[in-house]
């Protein structure tokens, strides 16, 4: 079972133009809306693959009441947390001659102290009912210190439940001195959290980051595939050849696949094969985490995994 941190959720809106022009008035050949922010994304990419999951959500207005309703209709369970401000809503402009996306992504509002108090209570009771995973995804929401997302992955912990984490900045290093089981970050990221230059071997910034949660580290590299390490071995899974032009929402389909295949007791090389063939996949065509599943079996199968 995967429960998942829903912090900054969004209504997501892919516009497609056959060019982009500052200044024009553009008619989109097409516009796709869905449930988005980087815990939504997890959340309906790990169900798609078959995961059993459930989202407490911090969701505000009619927005709000929207992206539950179709969460809820593609199969992901909904909890949510009431909170006074709508929803925000983030837009994606695609360019079909350049193959170049614009994206308009508005910080959530800040949640006021009862409503995080709610969001924290009605968490911990999920944890307590569902065994495996808590994912804690994205950045959070305005004025949230970030110590709230330590206090999280203990909240988690203490429930005996699995705490995987993709988030950036403070957020991140305070997070990681609760020792999550699973950091997935970014070569940029990961940089930032070591306050090294962002190039260097991969696999040693794992192991340096591994250090300090003992727990499992994933590191991204784009078009080079990533690298993984979890104190017993390490790896280095090849991109696929194959490229899209919808990039938003692969890094939290990478994770909604690489989480699934853990939770349902496949050892970390298979999981890395399953997130990679899910974040390819979803490149392959517009709107975050809505990809084909053909597609992300096909394309994990090709994929090499090199032990390092």
């Amino acid at each position: 079972m995967i429960t998942v941190a829903g912090l900054s959720p969004s209504l997501d809106l892919t516009y497609l133009v056959d060019r982009l022009e500052p200044g024009a008035i553009h008619r989109p050949s097409e516009v796709v809306r869905c449930a988005g922010g980087k815990s939504l994304n997890l959340a309906r990419a790990a169900a798609s693959l078959g995961a059993q999951v459930e989202i407490v959500a911090l969701l505000g207005g009619s927005t709000g009441d929207y992206l539950a309703e179709q969460l809820l209709a593609e199969g992901v369970s909904v909890i949510m947390v009431a909170t006074p401000a709508e929803t925000r809503t983030c837009v994606s402009i695609a360019a079909a001659d350049t193959g170049r996306l614009t994206e308009l992504y508005p910080r959530a509002d800040p949640v006021p102290a009862d409503v995080w108090q709610t969001f924290h209570d009605q968490l911990g009771t999920s944890l307590r009912r569902r065994p495996g995973w808590l994912a804690i995804t994205g950045s959070a929401p305005r004025g949230l210190e970030p110590e709230a997302l330590a206090g999280l992955v203990r909240l988690a912990t203490d429930a005996g439940v699995r705490v995987a984490v993709d988030t950036h900045g403070p957020a991140l290093a305070a997070a990681i001195t609760a020792r999550p089981e699973l950091v997935k970050i970014n070569r940029y990221e990961a940089a930032e959290l070591m306050q090294v230059a962002p190039d260097g071997d991969l696999a040693e910034r794992a192991e340096a980051v591994r250090e300090r949660t003992g727990g499992t580290v994933v590191i991204t590299d784009g078009e080079h595939g990533a690298v993984a390490t979890d104190g017993r071995g390490r790896w280095r899974v090849a991109a696929s050849p194959e490229r899209g032009s919808f990039p938003v929402g692969s890094g939290d389909s990478f994770l909604g696949g690489l989480l699934g295949a853990l939770d349902q007791g496949s050892d970390l090389p298979t999981a890395l094969r399953r997130g990679t063939g899910a974040g390819t996949a979803n490149a392959l065509i517009p709107g975050p985490a809505r990809f084909r599943t053909d597609a992300v079996e096909r394309i994990a199968k090709e994929l090499d995994v090199e032990e390092l």
